[in-house]
């Protein structure tokens, strides 16, 4: 299929920050020119931007969809809190219904919000029927099933066989990578190092290495988190992980909010992948991570909003403002540059997935993961004379979010999602939580 967009403000992330007026050819799944007034005679769509904008899809680094389903289920909590009282015995009771639809709602409000790749961490059971809904909304994304093979007051159901967890995750590379044309790839997951035995570690080591995957997990979020990793393993989460041989540039650590001269240095000479979760932090009590430091010594730094329970909502917008916003009192007004943010956003999340020569920046030969805005409203007037990068990060919002190509397909047009009946997914996932509370509440399925 070709789409030509045409008279639009094309906002490109290349090499050389160009922003120009002008028009976009799309064929199949790839950007196949760009500059003014292209023509074709064999187009199957034309949109017709004059007065909107046209951006990279953003990519969100670290994202939780088996959580979507518990927004508002785990407020005003710190994180082991969190997860001991709420989030683990959530996710002990998911069912298979439960996990497609909690993905579905995540995706539905992704891509709403501007979002066309994600890095994903599922939990223990039915990851297979979130990969279903992966397949079937277009989003593209790096996912795998949570690996935990230990931890005091995890849920019977949560607390794996350390073969039996690496297998599993095996089985759903075997099955899922690459699908459709590498728009759905595998990543081993194990949930953080006080979940994870050192023999579940190193496989996963082992397996990345074999597979040429990447490893996501948590690390240094909180620092009861940090104290618990000391005392079982002798030395700070950065410096283990490092330790066993698992820093590497295939490895993305979400948070790091707690970091000392050593990890910094580990993570910018293995090449470790950061994603700074601003909003999770913030509302889970964790602390504000040390973005500007990282930056400054050329650290690969993105943006995740983390699961709905702990931000609530998936929303790039938010965690771009957050991001930019909770440095200045503490380093100045430019320490956190709305250009760098916006970065951060979109080639800064592709360089994370390893897939910068794919997508983060509108260039002829990229993939076509495009978002088209609509700044045309009072909360983002006047335009005249006011950065456009600028205008993104501190006045849009993912209301003006208009239309989101994904590998070259329409997945959203005029606000209307193509790719799943919202309906459906709003009644089946009220439907599903009030399943799980229930199961929780009569204690069946998790202990």
């Amino acid at each position: 299929m070709k789409i030509l967009i045409k008279n639009a403000e094309i906002i490109t992330m290349n090499e050389h920050n160009e922003i120009f007026t002008g028009d976009m050819l799309i064929e199949h799944d790839r950007i196949t020119a760009i500059g003014p007034n292209l023509e074709d005679a064999n187009i199957d769509k034309t949109i017709d931007a004059k007065g909107k904008t046209v951006i990279p899809g953003f990519i969100h680094t670290h994202i939780h969809l088996c959580q979507t389903l518990f927004r508002g289920q785990a407020d005003d909590l710190e994180l082991l809190d969190w997860l001991a009282k709420k989030i683990w015995p959530l996710e002990a009771a998911h069912d298979e219904e439960s996990i497609y639809y909690s993905a579905l709602l995540g995706i539905g409000e992704l891509i709403q919000s501007g979002t066309t790749s994600i890095i994903d961490m599922e939990t223990v059971h039915h990851t297979e029927f979130a990969f279903q809904a992966m397949a079937k909304s277009g989003i593209r994304v790096f996912s795998g099933k949570v690996m935990m093979d230990k931890g005091e007051g995890v849920p019977k159901r949560l607390l794996e066989n350390t073969n039996n967890s690496l297998q599993q995750s095996v089985d759903l590379l075997e099955k899922w990578h690459q699908y459709d044309n590498g728009r759905i790839q595998y990543a081993f997951c194990p949930r953080f190092v006080v979940s994870c035995t050192e023999e579940l570690l190193t496989e996963v080591r082992d397996l990345s290495n074999k597979y040429q995957t990447m490893v996501h997990t948590h690390a240094s979020e909180n620092l009861g988190e940090i104290q618990l990793v000391e005392h079982e393993r002798g030395m700070r989460n950065i410096v283990y992980l490092d330790h066993i041989g698992l820093a590497n540039s295939r490895l993305i650590l979400a948070h790091c909010v707690w970091l000392n001269e050593e990890e910094k240095r580990i993570i910018k000479e293995r090449g470790v992948k950061v994603s700074h979760c601003p909003g999770s932090n913030l509302k889970l009590a964790s602390g504000v991570a040390e973005i500007p430091d990282l930056l400054n010594r050329d650290v690969f730094v993105s943006l995740g909003a983390d699961g709905a329970p702990c931000n609530n909502n998936l929303d790039m917008f938010n965690e771009m403002r957050l991001a930019a916003l909770i440095q200045k009192p503490s380093h100045g007004p430019t320490a956190m540059h709305a250009h760098a943010v916006f970065k951060m956003a979109t080639i800064g999340g592709a360089k994370a997935m390893g897939l910068d020569h794919e997508i983060g920046s509108l260039e002829v030969g990229k993939k076509a993961d495009i978002v088209i805005l609509n700044l045309n409203d009072f909360h983002v007037y006047p335009s005249f004379d006011v950065d456009p990068i600028s205008r993104i990060v501190y006045s849009a919002t993912r209301a003006d979010v208009e239309t989101t190509i994904i590998n070259g397909k329409v997945v959203m047009e005029n606000r209307i999602i193509k790719t799943m009946d919202k309906t459906e997914v709003l009644f089946e996932t009220n439907k599903s939580i009030k399943r799980l509370l229930t199961r929780i509440r009569s204690n069946h399925s998790i202990s």
